[in-house]
C-alpha cells in the first residue's frame, strides 16, 4: 500500500471508528446538543492525551507519525478490540506491542439479545477487568451507569468506590468487601497486566477503605450472589435476586431478576423514559 493511500486508510478508519461511539459509551457526559452522532475530535483527543490539532491532522491524512504509545491510547480511547488495534498499529507502519495474552472482550449478538431481552430486569457483562461491556436499559436506570465517573467510569469496581457514601446500596460495605476479595482472585489470573495495574493504582489512591482491605489479601473464587435491596432516589425500594454466570473465560453476564413488586416499577419507568 502506497504511503499516502495508508494514510488515507488510517484517517478512514478512525473517523468511522470514532462516529460509532457515544459520549456515554466512553464515560463523558451528554451534550445538551449535538447534531451529529459519535464522538467529537475533542473527545478523543481528551480521551486520549493528544493534541486536538494534532489528533486532527491525523484524521485527514496529513503526514504525521504517532508513536507506539500514542496510538496504545487512540485504541483505548476508541475501545478498540485487538483486531482493530492491530489494524490500527498496521495503517500506521507501527509493529504492535507484545502484551499479555487475553481473549477477546466483545460481546458476541446472541448474548447482547439476551441482555436486552432481559429488561426490565437489569443486567449488563463485565469483562475481565470488570468493565461494562454492555448494559440494558433496566441496568442504567437502576444503577446509573450513564454517570460518568472518570477516569474509570465503566469499571465496576471503580464505580462502585466512587458511590461511598452515597450509594443506592442498602449493604454497601458487605458487598464491597465481596468484590474486592472476588477481584483479588481475578487479578491473579492476569499477572503483569497493565490495564489491572493501572485501575489498582487509582483505587487505592483514591479510596483508604479499598487499599485497607486489598491489603488484607483476601480471596474468594465465588461471586456475591444472592438477595440485594437497593433504595432508588426515584422509584423507592428495588429488591432483586442477582445472579452471575460465565459466558466466556473472560465475559460475565450479571443479572438482577426484579422481585414481583419491583418488576412493574421498572417497567413503568423504563415507558416513561422512552415517551
Amino acid at each position: 500500500m502506497e504511503e499516502i493511500e495508508r494514510r488515507q486508510e488510517l484517517a478512514a478508519f478512525l473517523r468511522t471508528r470514532r462516529a460509532r461511539l457515544s459520549r456515554a459509551d466512553v464515560g463523558l457526559p451528554a451534550r445538551s446538543r449535538q447534531r451529529t452522532p459519535g464522538l467529537r475530535r475533542e473527545d478523543v483527543a481528551e480521551l486520549a492525551d493528544i493534541g486536538v490539532a494534532w489528533y486532527t491532522l491525523l484524521e485527514q491524512g496529513k503526514d504525521v507519525h504517532p508513536s507506539k504509545p500514542v496510538l496504545e491510547n487512540i485504541a483505548q480511547a476508541l475501545r478498540l478490540t485487538h483486531v482493530e488495534e492491530k489494524y490500527l498499529f498496521l495503517l500506521a507502519g507501527q509493529a504492535l506491542p507484545v502484551k499479555a495474552p487475553a481473549e477477546e472482550e466483545e460481546v458476541p449478538p446472541e448474548l447482547r439479545r439476551v441482555v436486552d431481552v432481559l429488561t426490565p430486569h437489569p443486567a449488563f457483562v463485565i469483562g475481565r477487568r470488570w468493565d461494562i461491556l454492555f448494559r440494558n436499559r433496566a441496568a442504567d436506570l437502576v444503577f446509573c451507569f450513564d454517570e460518568p465517573f472518570p477516569p474509570h467510569s465503566l469499571n465496576l469496581l471503580w464505580r462502585y468506590f466512587q458511590m461511598q457514601g452515597h450509594s443506592l446500596d442498602l449493604d454497601w460495605e458487605v458487598q464491597a468487601r465481596t468484590l474486592v476479595a472476588h477481584f483479588r482472585t481475578d487479578y491473579a489470573r492476569y499477572p503483569g497486566d497493565a490495564s489491572f495495574e493501572e485501575l489498582l493504582h487509582d483505587l487505592q489512591h483514591t479510596s483508604p477503605l479499598f487499599r485497607e482491605w486489598w491489603e488484607q489479601h483476601d480471596i474468594r473464587s465465588v461471586s456475591n450472589n444472592g438477595p440485594r435491596s437497593i433504595m432508588h432516589p426515584a422509584l423507592g425500594l428495588l429488591e432483586f435476586d442477582h445472579v452471575q454466570s460465565a459466558f466466556s473465560v473472560n465475559l460475565r453476564l450479571n443479572i438482577y431478576a426484579a422481585s414481583p413488586a419491583t418488576a412493574p416499577k421498572l417497567a413503568q419507568a423504563l415507558a416513561v423514559s422512552s415517551t
